[in-house]
């Protein structure tokens, strides 16, 4: 494979070259025809950049074959056997990658820890979730993967079920054993589905934690707009083996994905593969000597604390600095918020005590150097004490499922009031965001004790953009004769 090539960058160079005068979307005319205004904050270039695939980038028949000779080469790249590019992001694709193992009213084993796209893949598909939990930290009330000797007693109890899906790294940063979790899975003869959208520079550096294909995995999805160097929504999943079919994988990404996919996505994936063949080693050396320098200066501020995980998890991504800022009796919601607005500095995660910092190859001792001056500034602040959220032990948030996912999402629902929706079956996701794990998942039924945190979380500063109603007040339950009418059947 030659890596200096950049199959799609090259078409479209060549697009404008031959100056192609279009009558196909996009209907902008690359550019031409943009209000003024919106090229001033944009540029042109994003514009003449925007170019469909079919009949633009390529002829009529896509006979030049110019995605495909892109997706060989990323999977090249990866030690994948094939990937495939998706312009809609990894909500898009692990949902596709769940559709090709298990279909509806089949079993597939997820833990609860999943992102919402994960849940929401449950809802569309029908698919019955046999939820594996994952290992909980406590003290630090966060969810790390869990092990292969778990996964191994899932099998063993339920044996009809199609395969299993494994989140790893969290959004912290923290990664499970995805060789162990991979040969319990093949041993039963199913695949591993491992939703790895924090991880798209793992297979670049030895240093970082392995990656999903180099461990056995059977299909492995990646964000590149996360911790590559891609536009948003730029993602891929990767394919190796015989468990799961390679034409089924297509077809249920064809089913869901869009069929006006960008070129900008598809040039930047491109571009990107290339620059980490030849220059990624070199990149994320220096990405991850910065990062420790980062964390040490951090770790010195008074009242901050860089958290480590040493034997708790298998493996962590040093690239995610994990700052506890409960030190200076503030919240992670308040950290975040202060520093976007008095010191212009914007971070991805918070929670109530942290906020997460990460770096990729593209920071570099100023970016460095100013986060670090941030926060100084932060413990130098004067803000009020956090408001209180009510934790729920680890056993509190486990929550018993009454009816699958998409029964309950597609039920006769009702709003009920907050106070009356405990024992009631919830009718919608209730999901602390970021990291986008779900408090409380449509099927199972609600208790006083989920309620209270997500309900003081929200008061203290939580994000939860998808109850219904915003404030909380009220809650989407299945109505009682659509409960009746699912408990006799009918």
């Amino acid at each position: 494979m030659d890596h200096s090539r950049a199959p799609v960058l090259e078409a479209l160079q060549e697009f404008r070259e031959r100056g192609y005068v279009p009558f196909t979307p996009p209907g902008h005319r690359q550019g031409r025809g943009v209000d003024p205004r919106v090229l001033d904050v944009l540029g042109r270039e994003v514009f003449e950049a925007d170019v469909i695939a079919l009949n633009g980038l390529d002829d009529r028949l896509m006979s030049g074959g110019v995605i495909e000779h892109a997706q060989e080469l990323m999977a090249h790249a990866v030690n994948a056997e094939q990937a495939f590019f998706s312009t809609c992001g990894s909500s898009l694709s692990v949902k596709s990658a769940m559709l090709s193992v298990a279909g509806p009213h089949e079993k597939l084993i997820v833990p609860r820890h999943a992102h919402k796209s994960v849940v929401s893949g449950l809802i569309l598909s029908g698919v019955c979730p046999v939820w594996i939990s994952p290992n909980w930290d406590a003290e630090r009330h966060l969810a790390h993967p869990p092990g292969a000797d778990r996964v191994r007693e899932l099998f063993e109890a339920e044996p009809e079920a199609k395969g299993m899906l494994l989140v790893t790294p969290t959004d912290y940063g923290t990664c499970g054993d995805i060789k162990e979790i991979a040969d319990v899975c093949h041993e039963f003869g199913k695949p591993l589905i491992v939703d790895e959208a924090w991880g798209a520079h793992l297979p670049f550096h030895k240093d970082l934690p392995p990656w999903g294909m180099d461990a056995d995995a059977d299909v492995v999805v990646t964000s590149v707009h996360k911790s590559g160097a891609a536009v948003e929504q730029s993602s891929v999943f990767h394919l190796q083996g015989n468990l799961v079919d390679p034409k089924v994988l297509k077809a249920r990404e064809d089913l869901l994905g869009t069929t006006s996919p960008t070129s900008l996505v598809y040039a930047t994936l491109d571009g990107w593969r290339r620059q980490m063949v030849q220059h990624g080693e070199l990149l994320l050396t220096a990405a991850l000597a910065l990062a420790e320098s980062v964390r040490s200066a951090i770790e010195a501020l008074p009242g901050l604390h860089v958290m480590e995980f040493g034997d708790l998890v298998h493996s962590f991504d040093p690239l995610k600095i994990v700052i506890d800022v409960s030190g200076l009796d503030i919240s992670g919601y308040q950290a975040t918020d202060w520093l976007r607005e008095h010191q212009r500095v914007t971070l991805g995660l918070s929670d109530h005590r942290r906020v997460v910092a990460q770096f990729t190859h593209a920071d570099d001792h100023r970016s460095a150097r100013k986060l670090v001056e941030a926060l100084l500034a932060l413990t130098e602040a004067d803000l009020p004490s956090p408001k209180p959220v009510d934790l729920p032990s680890p056993e509190e948030l486990q929550l018993e499922t009454a009816m699958l996912p998409r029964d309950a999402f597609f039920a006769e629902v009702e709003q009920v009031p907050a106070q009356r929706a405990a024992g009631r079956i919830s009718a919608e996701m209730i999901t602390p965001y970021p990291p986008g794990a779900p408090a409380v998942l449509p099927g199972e039924v609600i208790t006083d004790d989920v309620l209270d945190y997500v309900r003081s979380g929200l008061a203290a500063g939580m994000q939860l953009p998808d109850p219904a109603d915003p404030e909380l007040k009220t809650v989407r339950v299945v109505s009682s004769r659509a409960r009746s009418s699912a408990a006799t059947g009918r």
